[in-house]
C-alpha cells in the first residue's frame, strides 16, 4: 500500500493495488469498470478523448487505454482526469460514502442529444453556471434516479426526468 499526504489538506490518501484492480469505496473496481466509468462520464459531457486528454495534460493514447481497461493509472492521473471531466476524485479510507451510480447506456445516448444539451444550456445560462459542469450534474442526477429502478429507461422517460430536474433547479418551490 502506498500513502501520500495531500499538500493542500494534510489528509492521508491511500492507493492499494492487486494486479490490475483498484480498491474503491469498499469494493474492487477492475480496470475495465474504471474505463467504462471514465468513458460514460466523458460521453455524457459530449467530449472527445482528445479534449479530455488535453485538459488533463495526459496523452490521447494513455486516456484511450484507460477507457479500454488497460493501463495502470496513478492517483495523480485519475485526479487530473476527474477535474477534466468536471468532477473530483475522492479516495475514502472508511468506505462510508456510497459510490456514484454508473449511467445506463440509454442515458449516455440521451445526454448526447440536442434536447438534453439545449435544456442544460438554457438552465446553465439562467443559473449562471458553466454549461459542461451543469450537464455533468444533470447526468449524475438522472443516473442516481434511474439506477435503483433496475431497468433501462427510454428517451421519453429520460426527457420527463430531465424536465422535472430543470423545473426544480430553475424554479425552486417556495417553502
Amino acid at each position: 500500500m502506498r500513502h501520500r499526504r495531500s499538500s493542500s489538506s494534510g489528509k492521508l490518501f491511500s492507493q492499494e493495488r492487486t494486479g490490475c484492480r483498484l480498491f474503491c469505496q469498499d469494493s474492487l473496481v477492475d480496470a475495465v469498470e474504471l474505463g467504462r466509468r471514465l468513458r460514460a462520464r466523458r460521453a455524457a459531457l459530449g467530449r472527445t478523448v482528445a479534449s479530455v486528454a488535453a485538459d488533463a495534460a495526459l496523452s490521447v493514447p494513455y486516456v484511450a487505454n484507460l477507457e479500454n481497461g488497460r493501463g495502470n493509472p496513478t492517483v495523480s492521473a485519475l485526479d487530473r482526469l476527474a477535474e477534466a471531466l468536471g468532477t473530483r476524485l475522492v479516495i475514502t479510507l472508511d468506505g462510508t460514502e456510497p459510490g456514484a451510480p454508473v449511467p445506463p447506456p440509454s442515458l449516455v445516448e440521451f445526454t448526447r442529444g440536442r434536447r438534453f444539451r439545449r435544456a442544460a444550456g438554457t438552465l446553465a445560462q439562467s443559473l449562471g453556471e458553466d454549461d459542461a459542469v451543469l450537464r455533468a450534474k444533470l447526468a449524475g442526477a438522472l443516473a442516481a434516479v434511474a439506477v435503483p429502478l433496475g431497468r433501462d429507461l427510454g428517451e421519453g422517460d429520460w426527457q420527463r426526468l430531465l424536465d422535472a430536474l430543470v423545473l426544480i433547479l430553475g424554479c425552486p418551490a417556495g417553502d
